[in-house]
C-alpha cells in the first residue's frame, strides 16, 4: 500500500473509532494558562474529554503567565497531560520559529486524531504546525478577535490577514457567541459556514448556589442589610470601563447613597481609580478586593444585588452569564456578545459604550426596584445554567470532532 492508502487507512480507522464510542486523541494548543475565561473553557474541556469519553488528551501551552495569575497552579488540571514550550510566547517575536518546531515535535509524539487551537499566537502557530502533519481534524475556538477599532489600522489589518490566513488552515471555528461569527465574516476571515457556536461553559453549581455565601461575604466587606451592591468582575486595565463606572456612580450615589460598588479584579489602573474615587468624594462606596483565585468568584456574585459590565470589547464576558446564572440581573456595554445574555427587559439592560448618562440611569433604575432585579435574576437563571454547563459544551464540541473527522475520512 502507497503513502496515500496508509493515509486513508489511518482516516477509516479514526471514522470508525468514533462510531464505536471509543477514545480520540485530542491536542489542546493556548498560548497562556493564566486565570481566564479561554483558559478556564479550556481546561474544563480537557478534563471532560479525558473523565466523560475516555479521551487521551494533551494540553500544550507556554510557561509565561501574567498578572492575572496562573490556573494550573492551584491543582485544577489534576491528571491532565501537559507539555510546557518556553518557545511559546504571546509577544510576536523570533522565537515563534522555534515555537513551531516545538509544536510539532509534540504533535509528531502525540498523533493526535484532534488537535483545538484557542488564543491568537498559539492558534496562528498550531494551525499552521497540525495543517501541515494532516492532522485529521483542526478546530480553533474564536474567545475573541484579536484585532479591533482601539489599534492602528496597520496593526488592526496585520490580525486581520493574521487570522485570515489561519482560517485556511483549520476545519472548522468555534465561536463563543454569534458576535464573534459576525465579526470574522464581516473582516472577510472565513466563511459563515465555517463557524459554528457554542458557548464558552464553566461549572455552573457555585453560581447556582452563590446566595449560599451571601451574608458572610458582605459582612467581611462591610456592607448591611441596607446597602445595595453593584459589582463589577474585570481586570483593572485599559478598554476595561472602569473610569466609566466611577463617572456614573456619581450620579447614582447622589441619588440613592445606600448603593455600594464592589470592584473584583486587579491591575495597573487601581491607583489612579482610588485617586479619581477619592476626589469625587466616593471612597465609602466603593470597595477593591483585588485579585481572587476563581472559586471566590462565586460568593462574590452571591454577595451582589446586580452586575455591571463596561468593557469596549470583549467575546463574551464569563461575568455576565455568572451573574444570571446566581440569579444577579446585569447592565453590560452593548459590545460583541454580551447582547446575547444581556437581554433588555428580560435579564438586564444594554447601554451604548461610554454613554455614561445612560449607565447611570440603567443602573439607578435597577437599583431601585428590587423587584425587577429578581425577575430578571430568575430568567437569567432559567435561561441560561444549561446553556453555559461545561459538560453541554464539551458534548457539542466532540461532536464537532466527529463530523470533521468523519469529512477527513471520505
Amino acid at each position: 500500500m502507497d503513502a496515500r492508502g496508509d493515509a486513508h487507512a489511518v482516516k477509516r480507522h479514526v471514522f470508525y473509532s468514533l462510531q464505536a464510542n471509543s477514545s480520540v486523541r485530542v491536542a489542546h494548543i493556548i498560548t497562556r494558562m493564566i486565570i481566564g475565561g479561554a483558559q478556564e473553557n479550556t481546561l474544563l474541556n480537557c478534563l471532560d474529554l479525558m473523565r466523560d469519553y475516555g479521551d487521551d488528551v494533551i494540553l500544550i501551552t507556554g510557561t509565561s503567565t501574567g498578572p492575572e495569575g496562573d490556573l494550573l497552579s492551584q491543582g485544577r488540571a489534576g491528571e491532565l497531560p501537559i507539555r510546557y514550550l518556553d518557545s511559546l510566547q504571546r509577544a510576536i517575536q523570533l522565537r515563534d520559529i522555534a515555537a513551531a518546531r516545538d509544536i510539532r515535535r509534540v504533535l509528531r509524539e502525540f498523533q493526535p486524531d484532534v488537535v483545538h487551537t484557542h488564543s491568537a499566537k498559539a492558534g496562528l502557530i498550531g494551525r499552521y504546525v497540525a495543517w501541515g502533519e494532516k492532522v485529521p481534524a483542526v478546530i480553533h475556538s474564536v474567545h475573541g478577535a484579536p484585532f479591533h477599532p482601539y489599534q492602528n489600522f496597520a496593526a488592526r489589518e496585520f490580525f486581520r490577514r493574521c487570522e485570515k490566513w489561519a482560517a485556511k488552515r483549520c476545519h472548522r471555528m468555534i465561536s463563543v457567541a454569534d458576535a464573534m461569527t459576525d465579526l470574522m465574516v464581516e473582516a472577510s476571515v472565513a466563511p459563515r459556514e465555517k463557524f459554528i457556536t457554542i458557548s464558552s461553559g464553566m461549572d455552573v453549581q457555585p453560581f447556582v448556589d452563590a446566595t449560599k455565601h451571601r451574608e458572610n461575604i458582605r459582612a467581611k466587606y462591610g456592607f448591611t442589610d441596607q446597602h445595595i451592591v453593584v459589582g463589577k468582575i474585570a481586570r483593572l486595565f485599559h478598554l476595561k470601563g472602569h473610569a466609566d463606572l466611577v463617572t456614573a456612580a456619581a450620579d447614582v450615589i447622589a441619588i440613592e447613597p445606600n448603593v455600594r460598588f464592589l470592584l473584583v479584579g486587579d491591575g495597573i489602573l487601581k491607583e489612579s481609580l482610588q485617586q479619581r474615587i477619592g476626589e469625587l468624594g466616593l471612597s465609602d462606596h466603593f470597595v477593591f478586593t483585588g485579585l481572587v483565585p476563581p472559586s471566590e468568584v462565586p460568593p462574590l456574585i452571591g454577595a451582589m444585588d446586580a452586575l455591571v459590565h463596561t468593557s469596549y470589547r470583549e467575546g463574551l464576558a464569563r461575568a455576565l452569564p455568572q451573574a444570571l446564572i446566581a440569579g444577579r440581573p446585569v447592565i453590560s456595554y452593548d459590545v460583541d456578545g454580551a447582547r446575547e445574555v444581556a437581554i433588555p427587559g428580560e435579564t438586564g439592560f444594554l447601554v451604548a459604550p461610554g454613554d455614561t448618562d445612560d449607565l447611570a440611569k440603567s443602573i439607578s433604575t435597577l437599583v431601585g426596584d428590587a423587584e425587577m432585579r429578581h425577575r430578571m435574576g430568575r430568567e437569567g437563571q432559567l435561561r441560561f445554567t444549561d446553556q453555559f454547563r461545561h459538560q453541554t459544551m464539551t458534548r457539542r464540541i466532540r461532536q464537532v470532532y466527529e463530523e470533521v473527522v468523519a469529512k477527513s475520512a471520505v
